[in-house]
């Protein structure tokens, strides 16, 4: 999921230079119906389980560009009424969350995004947490000052 919605920012992006927009715009503003499986390893007393999710994944994508030739892109990810049953255990989840990607550049590049995805079931122990904190600086010498990639997943 994050490789595709770090894509969509991309053609976005590339989309948008292209065009050479000089102000700010809402590029997509859509609800894109989803299937994804997904198996959640704490559920089903530690066994886990397949949980196919289907619903709405509201996106949204704004572009920046100032006439000083700054650049700015934002990409905005939050399921909407996502939700699946455990092909073993039957048990019913709910998706959750929200993911954000935020892109600066001028002379030097930078760049954060912060994912939180939860998927919450019924029963005790079986949430399936995913979280991650990405950032990354490059100066105008093209050299990383600054680089952080925290990534955890958790069943609570």
């Amino acid at each position: 999921m994050k490789n595709m919605m770090r894509a969509t920012l991309c053609i976005a992006l590339l989309v948008l230079a292209a065009l050479q927009i000089s102000h700010a715009a809402v590029i997509t503003n859509v609800s894109v119906p989803v299937n994804i499986p997904v198996f959640i390893p704490c559920a089903a007393g530690g066994t886990g389980e397949l949980v196919v999710l289907s619903g709405d994944l509201h996106v949204l994508v704004r572009f920046t560009r100032s006439k000083s030739g700054g650049v700015h892109a934002a990409a905005h990810f939050q399921p909407q009424g996502i939700s699946g049953v455990g092909q073993t255990t039957g048990e019913k989840y709910q998706a959750t969350g929200v993911t954000q990607d935020e892109f600066n550049a001028r002379i030097g590049v930078e760049e954060t995004f912060v994912n939180n995805f939860r998927i919450i079931g019924q029963a005790s122990g079986n949430n399936f947490l995913i979280h991650e904190d990405f950032h990354i600086t490059i100066n105008a010498n093209g050299r990383v000052t600054a680089f952080v990639d925290n990534f955890s997943v958790d069943c609570r």
